[in-house]
C-alpha cells in the first residue's frame, strides 16, 4: 500500500501539546526518506509546529483538515499508508477520522482512554475497517501499550516454556509527570457522559465493556479498579486512574486472540505508593485525592473551580518537567500449572507526553513501514494485537524496557 500514496503517514492534530512532542519525535528517528506529512485545521499554526521541528520535519508537506469536514478527511485518509490523530476530546471530535480511515484502508492509531469512544468506533467501523483492509488502531500511547504489550509478552514466554495459561497478573505502575489539559478535558467528558447517560456508566463499570463479544466472555470475576490501599509483596499500594480503561483493553487483546491468554486470566492494575508508613499515607491520599477529583466533575460550585484551576486543552507540562518524568511497571503474573513469572516496563519522560510521545511515533513508523511484519488482522484491533512484537522491538530500540522472566 505504501507504494501506491503520497504519503507513508500522517500526524494529524500535528499543532496539539502532544502532537507537535510527537512531530519532534518522528523528525529525529523517522528512517530517513520515510514519507510524512503533518495535517491539522490551521495552516497558519502548522507552519508554526513545522518551523521549531528538527531536520528533516522542516520540509514536511501540509494537509488542511478539520473533523467538520468528510470530504477533507477523505482525501487525507486516502493519501496515506497510515495515519495517527491527536484530535480529542476523542468523542466529540474523534468518529469522522476512524470513518475516513476504515473507508479509505487506511491504518490508523489514536491516544483514547475514553471508553465510550471506543466502544462505539469498534461497533461502527470494525466490519467496514475489515473489508478494506485498515487496521484501528485505539489506545497507543501510555494509555495503553506498557499493559497490553507486557501481558503479551508474558502469554509468549509462558507459552514458550509449556507452562499452560496465564491466571492472575497485577501490574503495579510508578510514575512521574505531569498533567494536560486534554487529559483533563477527557476525565470532564467522561464525567459529563456517566452523569447524562446510564448505559454509558453502565459500560465504565463493566470489567469487559471493550470486548468483541460480551456474551462470548468468562464469569471470571476481576479485579477491582478501585481497591482501598493494601499493600503488595511489601509495598503499599493505591488504585491506579488510568486501571480502568487499560485493563479492558488487555482483555479485549486476550478475546481477539481466542482467549490464547486463558479464558480465566485475572487483570488488574495499581498505583505502588512506598514502603512503610509514608507509604500508607501516600496510599490514602491518592485513593482520596482521584474519588475526590472524580466526584468534584459532577458536583455544581466544585465543578467550576476544577475548570478554573486545572490545566486548559493544549496546555501542558514544562519541558522540565517532561524531561524528568519517568514510568515503570512491575508486572507478577501466575500461570494454570502453578508457575510464577515477572515483568517490567519501564521508560524516561514524562509518561503522558514525552514517552507517549515515542510510543505514538513508534507505532506511526510500525504501522505505516512495517506491514510484511505484523500479525494478519484487520478490523478494529487493540496494540498487541495489531503490531505485537514488532513494535516491541521498535520501543526497545527508541530506549524502552520489556522484559519477561520466570520468577
Amino acid at each position: 500500500m505504501s507504494g501506491d500514496r503520497e504519503h507513508e503517514l500522517v500526524l494529524f492534530g500535528a499543532t496539539s501539546f502532544v502532537g507537535e512532542l510527537t512531530a519532534a519525535h518522528l523528525a529525529r528517528h523517522a528512517p530517513a526518506g520515510t514519507r510524512i506529512a503533518l495535517a491539522g485545521r490551521s495552516r497558519e499554526r502548522l507552519e508554526k509546529v513545522r518551523e521549531r521541528l528538527p531536520p528533516p520535519g522542516g520540509d514536511w508537506p501540509l494537509i488542511v483538515a478539520d473533523t467538520t469536514d468528510p470530504d477533507a478527511l477523505a482525501r487525507m485518509a486516502a493519501s496515506t499508508t497510515a495515519l495517527l490523530t491527536t484530535v480529542g476530546p476523542y468523542a466529540k471530535y474523534g468518529l469522522p477520522v476512524v470513518e475516513a480511515c476504515a473507508t479509505a484502508g487506511t491504518h490508523y492509531a489514536d491516544l483514547t482512554g475514553e471508553v465510550q469512544f471506543a466502544r462505539e468506533a469498534i461497533d461502527r467501523f470494525d466490519e467496514p475497517a475489515r473489508a478494506s483492509g485498515a487496521r484501528i488502531v485505539h489506545s497507543c500511547g501510555y494509555d495503553s501499550i506498557p499493559s497490553d504489550l507486557s501481558v503479551l509478552l508474558l502469554h509468549s514466554r509462558v507459552q514458550a516454556d509449556g507452562e499452560g495459561e496465564l491466571t492472575d497478573v497485577t501490574t503495579v505502575a510508578r510514575i512521574r509527570g505531569g498533567v494536560s489539559g486534554g487529559t483533563v478535558d477527557s476525565m470532564r467528558g467522561l464525567a459529563d457522559g456517566a452523569r447524562a447517560d446510564r448505559s454509558l456508566a453502565k459500560l465504565m463499570r463493566d470489567p469487559y465493556g471493550l470486548s468483541p463479544e460480551r456474551d462470548a466472555e468468562p464469569d471470571t470475576r476481576q479485579p477491582s479498579d478501585n481497591p482501598a490501599p493494601h499493600r503488595v509483596d511489601g509495598r503499599w499500594v493505591a488504585p491506579f486512574v488510568m486501571a480502568s480503561y487499560n485493563t479492558r483493553i488487555v482483555r479485549r487483546s486476550n478475546a481477539i486472540a481466542g482467549y490464547a491468554y486463558g479464558k480465566g486470566l485475572r487483570y488488574g492494575e495499581v498505583m505502588g505508593t512506598g514502603k512503610g508508613p509514608l507509604g500508607a499515607i501516600t496510599a490514602g491520599v491518592v485513593t482520596g485525592g482521584l474519588g475526590a477529583l472524580l466526584a468534584g466533575f459532577v458536583t455544581p460550585g466544585v465543578r467550576q473551580v476544577l475548570d478554573r484551576v486545572l490545566p486548559k486543552p493544549g496546555e501542558g507540562p514544562s519541558e522540565k518537567t517532561r524531561n524528568a518524568g519517568w514510568f515503570r511497571h512491575d508486572i507478577d503474573a501466575t500461570t494454570t500449572t502453578g508457575a510464577r513469572y515477572t515483568g517490567r516496563v519501564s521508560g524516561s519522560g514524562d509518561p503522558g507526553y514525552a514517552a507517549t510521545a515515542v510510543m505514538f511515533g513508534e507505532t506511526g513508523l510500525c504501522l505505516a513501514l512495517d506491514g510484511d511484519r505484523l500479525p494478519d488482522r484487520a478490523g478494529s484491533l487493540t496494540p498487541a494485537t495489531a503490531m505485537g512484537p514488532a513494535l516491541v522491538e521498535r520501543l526497545r530500540t527508541a530506549g524502552h524496557v520489556y522484559d519477561v522472566a520466570r520468577a
